[in-house]
């Protein structure tokens, strides 16, 4: 399962986001009778949530971006992160750049190597993906851990009362279901997961290899499918749990579908 860290997230630490005070309405997922108003309903409420974080994320990414641009006209690539801090930016920058590599977990080390890391894991993650994947841990929304925790994605915590004790849980097993303040929040901590847990290292490079390169498709449906490979150490069933993923993204490719053209 997904390791949601002890650092249960504090609102408003993070210079880039907005407070996860969202009031976008939660729906009663189990009342639904109409199976494919269900889906549409559980697909549009997690696109928001998704959506409203890759958007943080893509600012921090063009913040990263102009470190990089900066650090390149210097061209000292061996120049130590901390020097670069420190003599060429701003106090506001200096305390984006300290939270980023606190929160993503990067090493100091040298400054093109920290920004190079920091481009790795700050980066958005498919809606697709998202959607499907929360569908799989949460019963379409209907888990207890859902509806009495925002918890959509199967997270655990380790540190005692964080959480729900799982019913099934082994007698030598600590870890607890995170329970979170809002949706919004669980969505952030979900894609900070994916992005800096060692777990998930080869989501990010094949991520980096996807996106980044011009050749390979630009649909996010065909990236979510390419990601889904990389997702084995989410779940105990492993290799059982990226087959269930791709088979909910192929089945639902037609709501997906749908809900990302109905603003266009």
């Amino acid at each position: 399962h997904g390791e949601a860290s002890d650092d249960i997230l504090t609102v408003g630490i993070d210079p880039f986001a907005p407070e996860f005070t969202d009031d976008y309405p939660v729906p009663d997922f189990a009342s639904f009778t109409d199976v494919k108003e269900k889906k549409t309903a559980y697909f549009d409420f997690i696109r928001h949530f998704a959506e409203q974080n890759n958007a943080i994320l893509l600012q921090k990414r063009a913040f990263i971006l102009s470190l990089e641009t900066q650090s390149a006209e210097l061209d000292q690539p061996d120049l130590p992160f901390a020097d670069f801090v420190n003599e060429y930016l701003g106090k506001s920058d200096r305390e984006k750049v300290s939270f980023l590599i606190n929160e993503y977990r990067v090493k100091e080390i040298n400054t093109h190597d920290v920004i190079a890391r920091l481009l790795l894991r700050v980066h958005t993650v498919p809606v697709e993906l998202i959607q499907v994947q929360t569908a799989n841990e949460s019963g379409w929304g209907t888990s207890r851990f859902a509806t009495q925790g925002y918890n959509y994605f199967g997270l655990w915590c380790y540190r005692k009362g964080c959480g729900f004790v799982p019913s099934r849980r082994n007698d030598d097993a600590s870890h607890e279901v995170a329970k979170f303040n809002s949706p919004g929040e669980g969505m952030y901590q979900y894609i900070r997961n994916l992005n800096r847990n060692r777990a998930y290292r080869e989501l990010r490079n094949t991520r980096a290899e996807l996106f980044d390169d011009p050749s390979m498709s630009q649909d996010s449906y065909e990236r979510a499918m390419a990601l889904t490979h990389t997702l084995g150490a989410y779940s105990e069933r492993g290799d059982e749990y990226i087959d269930e993923l791709q088979a909910m993204l192929r089945v639902n490719k037609p709501f997906l579908n749908d809900i990302k053209n109905r603003d266009k």
